[in-house]
């Protein structure tokens, strides 16, 4: 018989539950824990050992099995270690498009206590080099395309390479990583501490720079159990069906980046620990998904919005076997209401909508809404387990009650330590043990969370998080600008995209597309504006001097509408 929502919760946290929740002190706070949280990535990845020869990877035509992932994660670490001196606290870069050598990276670094470094594999050549110098990283896993970018600085900088996938000659410090391995050599025999740094990932900030967000072994490892006990918790509130055929065994389909949170954690490392097949694409394409959808049997489909709606868009989407599927959703961006309801309806084996409301500093885990709570209220991101906690404060940082919007917080275990070498920065946003998220939203009276703005000066494209100032600052590089605005515009697919309004110095003239490549140079392509509005007059400030940036942005839509 089916369960309400908390009685399921109940029996799933409760004392003696199999994902118990009790209080512990963590990092000095009394914190919410679950008892079974493995002790360390170190110990998840050692999990898989016990899975043999299942299969456990699918990279496009290629499969590996548990037992030779697990003999490669055991040889790259050997290799970290031995070879180049990696020790337990030491930063390693991974800066590569989706290839199973990400995975065994991540496993071999976190696996012998160094710091996996997550690099954005869309950076330009400079920014990859600034979060190389920022983490103080001694040394970069990385693909083809990184290495062209960045090789020939990497021994000024003093950092080794280890480079997969590429067969060309490469700069000096650089190793091609099979030359170089040694197959069958053993995992380092090391200790990690549950509170022990695990992970950077770098995410953009309101100036110019990015941040990394340091998270422990403890942190990520909450996250992920929170994950699978929600998991749990909505198939307890199922009445089940003993005509229904068996489900397929739980394969993932890897459709984002491994360098986001959303794939690192709820994706890849969700099928770490639970042992389900996890199917890769080296970059987002609905035809092929929907190709592998049907022949790999994917359960659960975790993108983007954009992406779901890619899916029942394509031409192919009525001639692909996707009655595999369960669920279809993910994070990163709202998902219009209509979505929620196509969804709902044109998945011919009855798969359900999610949507999950997570940030980098949570691990990627917050509020989950999903099937028919998702139809019923689909302009709420859900609601949370009891291991983390939600609060909507005013202005004065006081608790705000039911249906009152103000700054959402969002407190647990799950939560980053802080921003690597930024104490500022840190004690603002977790100050109080807290995170300050920067969105607006309200609580209703079933504890559902409603985001309805954002605080922070931020456009939201396709899933990415575009920081306008940082997006301003590479702009007002270039010689021929006065003064820029960079802001958002609706966009049908992307949900937002990034636009910028300029004023060009006296005598001087913009063109654009030499302004793109100025740009291109200096930012990842996807924070480039695709829309352009240059005035002669001065943008219209406020009475502080600040650019009154809702008003351009109303100027431009009232002129296209």
């Amino acid at each position: 018989m089916a369960m309400t929502f908390d009685e399921a919760v109940a029996a799933m946290t409760g004392p003696g539950g199999p994902f118990e929740i009790v209080e512990q002190e963590v990092l000095g706070r009394p914190t919410r824990v679950f008892t079974s949280t493995p002790p360390s990535l170190r110990a998840l990845f050692e999990g898989l050992r016990a899975r043999g020869d299942a299969p456990f990877l699918v990279f496009e035509d290629e499969q590996l099995s548990f037992t030779e992932v697990t003999a490669r994660v055991d040889a790259i670490a050997n290799l970290l270690v031995e070879r180049y001196g990696v020790q337990r606290g030491d930063r390693v870069a991974i800066d590569m498009r989706n290839y199973p050598e990400w995975i065994e990276a991540f496993g071999a670094i976190v696996s012998v206590g160094a710091v996996a470094v997550s690099l954005n594999a869309w950076w330009t050549g400079p920014e990859i080099e600034y979060g190389l110098l920022d983490s103080g990283a001694r040394v970069l896993i990385c693909d083809r395309e990184r290495i062209e970018r960045v090789g020939d600085r990497l021994e000024s900088l003093g950092i080794r390479a280890l480079v997969v996938r590429h067969e060309g000659e490469l700069p000096a410090g650089c190793d091609h990583l099979d030359d170089v391995l040694v197959p069958g050599a053993p995992m380092p025999d090391v200790e990690v501490d549950p509170d022990d740094d695990a992970t950077i990932l770098y995410t953009s900030g309101t100036t110019g720079h990015p941040k990394g967000a340091v998270s422990t072994h403890r942190a990520v490892l909450s996250a992920l159990m929170g994950f699978v006990c929600r998991s749990v918790v909505e198939s307890l509130r199922k009445d089940p069906d003993p005509d229904a055929p068996p489900a397929p065994p739980t394969a993932f389909i890897l459709i984002v980046p491994l360098f986001h949170v959303t794939g690192c954690v709820p994706v890849m490392l969700g099928a770490v620990l639970t042992g389900a097949r996890l199917v890769m694409l080296h970059k987002w394409d609905a035809g092929r998904a929907l190709e592998l959808i049907e022949r790999e049997k994917v359960t659960n489909f975790i993108g983007v919005p954009t992406m779901a709606a890619d899916l029942l868009s394509h031409p192919d989407f009525a001639t692909r076997d996707t009655s595999s599927l369960q669920t279809v959703g993910g994070g990163g961006a709202p998902m219009a209401p209509e979505l929620v309801r196509r969804i709902d309806d044109n998945f011919d084996g009855g798969a359900r909508p999610q949507l999950g409301y997570g940030l980098t500093e949570t691990n990627g885990y917050g509020p989950g809404n999903l099937g028919d709570d998702y139809v019923r209220k689909p302009s709420s991101t859900g609601r949370v387990l009891p291991i983390m906690q939600v609060s909507v404060v005013g202005p004065d940082g006081e608790g705000l009650p039911t249906g009152k919007v103000g700054e959402v917080l969002l407190a647990g275990p799950m939560l980053i330590r802080g921003y690597w070498n930024r104490p500022e920065a840190t004690e603002e946003a977790l100050g109080d043990g807290a995170l300050r998220t920067g969105d607006l939203g309200y609580l209703d009276d079933e504890g559902f969370l409603y985001i309805v703005d954002r605080a922070k000066d931020m456009v939201l494209r396709g899933g990415e998080n575009v920081y306008c100032a940082e997006v301003e600052a590479a702009i007002y590089e270039h010689p021929a600008v006065h003064e820029a605005a960079v802001f958002g515009l609706p966009h049908e697919r992307l949900g937002e995209e990034v636009v910028a309004a300029v004023q060009p110095r006296p005598g001087a003239t913009i063109d654009l597309d030499q302004m793109r490549a100025f740009l291109e140079e200096r930012i990842a392509r996807f924070m480039v504006p695709t829309q352009w509005f240059v005035r002669d007059e001065p943008l219209p400030r406020g009475a502080t001097g600040k650019i009154l940036k809702r008003e351009i942005r109303d100027q431009v839509l009232a002129d296209q509408g």
